[in-house]
C-alpha cells in the first residue's frame, strides 16, 4: 500500500493542481521552512458566503511540501474559510497517507501553516 501513496505524492509533486498566482485574490500568505529551505505561498479568492471558491499556491520546495500543498488545495476549495483554522496536522498527514519522519514533518505542514495565515492571520506550525 505504501507504493500507491507514494506514487499518490510524486504525481501531485509532478502534476501540481492548483499551482500559480491569482489576480485579483482576497487573502495571501507567504512563508518558508526554515529547516530545508522550502517555500510557499498562497493566494485565496472567498465568495460573500466565506467559501474559497479558488486557491493557488506557489512556491519551490521538496516533494513533500509541494505534494502536500497540492493535495490540501484540492481539498480546501469549496469549504468555508473559517474551517481552515480549525484543521490540525493530523488531517493533512491523514491525507498524505504515508508515515512522514520527525525530520519531515514540516516539510507536509508549511502548506497548512501558509494556508492558516491567509484564511486566520495566524500562521503558527500546525499541531
Amino acid at each position: 500500500m505504501d507504493a500507491l501513496y507514494r506514487d499518490y505524492i510524486l504525481d501531485h509533486y509532478k502534476n501540481p493542481r492548483n499551482f500559480g498566482e491569482l489576480d485579483p485574490h482576497d487573502r495571501e500568505w507567504l512563508d518558508h521552512n526554515p529547516l530545508c529551505g522550502d517555500e510557499l505561498g498562497v493566494h485565496l479568492v472567498v465568495d460573500e458566503d466565506g467559501t474559497i471558491s479558488d486557491l493557488r499556491f506557489h512556491g519551490q520546495g521538496c516533494a513533500i511540501s509541494q505534494a502536500s500543498a497540492s493535495i490540501a488545495s484540492e481539498e480546501l476549495i469549496g469549504r468555508k474559510i473559517d474551517e481552515i483554522g480549525e484543521l490540525s496536522a493530523d488531517w493533512l498527514i491523514d491525507l498524505l497517507g504515508i508515515e512522514i519522519s520527525p525530520t519531515r514533518r514540516k516539510c507536509a505542514l508549511l502548506s497548512l501553516k501558509v494556508m492558516r495565515g491567509a484564511a486566520t492571520g495566524d500562521a503558527s506550525w500546525p499541531e
